[in-house]
């Protein structure tokens, strides 16, 4: 007999429904969970080897700059083809060119002399191909499971996220520092091809509009298709919000200095990821939520909030405390704008809209960085911290007043939302009709 415990518990622990539902939907969560553990050993070795090469922190930052531009391009190409093409198509195609590219960082590594050119070649090239995968990979969740359940296929797929950030960074910096990066690349590739095998069987998923070349100026209207929707560019530009003001991680180093908590850099950086972990872990409660809109305004806030109170936080556990439920509330307001838009953005604009958010995630942490560097240049870590955690709020506040419609956002009543749900329900029975 079950009991009240647990029946509390199973309220909270994630709903792994879409697992069980769709082969499909599994093969595609364990492919890009296997991607991201081992890229995040390639994006460790590539700084690493920079500076063991050059011995300059501009050489390792420059690194940033090559990565965005590609990124931003060919996500909005990326997300005119994923509404053209094949998206499975797609997503493996650009998972073996990044194979192909931690094959070549390899090679590189094992030179007796090992070149600095190909780290900036890979790393930008690898952009490109990351900016051209990501709508496909976005806009193929909403063909996999069944419309009820694209909030708990959110909430799984930001728990790999959750996985791949708290785990990798550490196993990557031991496996570097006792085996050495051409390991971390070898380890790399490997992941790559487990992943491309999984990925191999997941049936196809075309495009009804796979009749011509995909164009560039086709995003336009995928843009003017989320203008046209208050609701859709609150949940964009609150993310904006919360990327450039309040995520700064260029700043963990000299916070650590300042803390004089050197030994504690590698929390700093994973204790986001350890309460995005936590927020995941407990995630069943999300699919009650209707005013889904509310959660990615309310995230924001506390976002904001929470990068204000580690700014006057007098001690490296404090901080990280702040730190911790920054990232359970940067989870939830992912898990909710995704939600948003798998729930209501049409299947024929789906890959445009994800390279929206491609651009917006790509754009916001780099410019989040560059504004956190610049005012504690000049004003100081705190200050750059309590500023941009201060901004997150009062912007999250501005937008919810200009955009109301977010906050007013209820999956039940929604119209573009039923419209959806009504054409996912005519292709399922037109799949299940079909001989």
């Amino acid at each position: 007999m079950s009991t009240g415990t647990d029946r509390h518990r199973s309220r909270l622990l994630p709903n792994t429904a879409p697992w069980r539902s769709s082969r499909d939907f599994r093969l595609t969560w364990t492919s890009g969970t296997i991607t991201l553990l081992g890229s995040v050993f390639t994006m460790t070795a590539i700084p690493l080897q920079i500076a063991d090469l050059t011995g300059s922190p501009l050489a390792v930052g420059a690194v940033g700059a090559v990565e965005l531009v590609p990124t931003v391009l060919l996500g909005l190409y990326g997300g005119v083809l994923a509404d053209r093409a094949d998206r499975r198509a797609v997503a493996l195609t650009t998972e073996i060119a990044l194979a192909v590219l931690s094959a070549l960082l390899l090679v590189n590594a094992l030179l007796g002399s090992p070149m600095l050119w190909p780290l900036y070649a890979a790393a930008g090239c690898a952009a490109a191909l990351q900016g051209l995968q990501q709508p496909s990979v976005e806009a193929m969740i909403p063909r996999l499971v069944p419309h009820d359940q694209l909030v708990a296929a959110g909430a799984l797929l930001s728990l790999r996220w959750s996985i791949a950030g708290l785990a990798a960074p550490a196993a990557a910096g031991v496996v570097i520092a006792t085996a050495g990066v051409p390991v971390a690349y070898l380890i790399d590739l490997v992941t790559f091809l487990a992943s491309i095998a999984l990925l191999a069987r997941v049936r196809p998923i075309p495009s009804a509009r796979d009749a011509e070349a995909p164009r560039l100026k086709e995003f336009a209207e995928g843009a003017r298709y989320a203008a046209r929707r208050p609701d859709l560019m609150g949940t964009y530009l609150v993310d904006l919000a919360a990327t450039v003001f309040a995520l700064p991680t260029a700043l963990f180093p000299f916070l650590a200095q300042e803390l004089d908590a050197l030994w504690a850099l590698g929390l700093l950086y994973s204790a986001a990821a350890a309460g995005s972990l936590l927020a995941a872990a407990t995630s069943g409660w999300t699919e009650r939520v209707h005013r889904q809109g509310r959660l990615v305004v309310l995230s924001g806030v506390l976002v904001g909030a929470a990068m204000v109170a580690a700014a006057v936080s007098p001690t490296v556990w404090t901080v990280l405390l702040c730190l911790l439920v920054a990232g359970a509330a940067n989870w939830t307001g992912d898990t909710f704008r995704t939600a948003i838009w798998n729930q209501s953005i049409p299947d024929e604009l789906r890959g445009r809209a994800a390279g929206l958010e491609t651009l917006i995630g790509s754009a916001g942490p780099a410019l989040g960085d560059i504004r956190a560097g610049g005012l504690a240049a000049r004003y100081g870590i705190r200050t750059a911290l309590r500023s941009g955690g201060l901004a997150c709020v009062a912007s999250t506040g501005v937008l919810t007043a200009a955009l109301p419609a977010l906050w007013r956002y209820d999956r039940r009543t929604d119209p573009h939302t039923s419209a959806v749900r009504a054409a996912h329900d005519r292709a399922e029975a037109t799949d299940g009709a079909a001989p």
